[in-house]
Parts: C-alpha cells; sequence; structure tokens
C-alpha cells in the first residue's frame, strides 16, 4: 500500500495523509488511491505542507506501519525543531561543528 507524507509547514512536524486532513500519528494515515498526486499538489500549493512523498507501507497488528528504514525514522517523530538553538558551548572556539 502506498500513503502519503509530509512536514508541517507550521512545526516542522512529519505529517501523515489521513484522507481528510494530516495527522502527525501514522496510525491515522490512509492508503492513497490514483488521487495521490492531486492531494499533494493541492496542499503544497495552499502551503500546509512540504517535501511530499508517498511511502510504502504495510498494515500490522499495530497499525499501518512504513516499509522502509527511512520512513519508519522519520515516523518516530519530528524530524525539524525550529524551538531548538543549536550551539556550541564556546562560540569564540574555532573548531566544531554543527
Amino acid at each position: 500500500m502506498k500513503i502519503l507524507t509530509g512536514n508541517d509547514l507550521r512545526t516542522g512536524d512529519v505529517v501523515w495523509w489521513t484522507g481528510y486532513d494530516w495527522s502527525r500519528h501514522v496510525s491515522d494515515a490512509a492508503e492513497m488511491g490514483d488521487n495521490a498526486p492531486d492531494v499533494m499538489a493541492r496542499e503544497v500549493a495552499k502551503r500546509v505542507v512540504n517535501d511530499c512523498y508517498l511511502v510504502d507501507a504495510e498494515r500490522t497488528e499495530n497499525g499501518i506501519l512504513p516499509v522502509h528504514i527511512k520512513e519508519k525514522v522519520r515516523a518516530t517523530g519530528p524530524t525539524v525543531r525550529p524551538d531548538l538553538k543549536i550551539a556550541p558551548p564556546d562560540p569564540a572556539a574555532g573548531n566544531w561543528v554543527i
């Protein structure tokens, strides 16, 4: 089965298309049919989500789960946290990597 995911433009959270709206829970995802490209284009145009793509998923006893590891990682929660500020312990230090 194929389900649709993207990133919420307001919060950066990974969200899943429910068939009517977006949910932060992959278990709420709806199987996408032939209208997936239309849904993706509409939601991106409305500036609700970005980085939309279809995900291979399977229905398990624990609900709908992505098949591939990349989507499994995305499904665990937010990938972008605009509220977090990452800085080095000493900004004057010359050798640091974020």
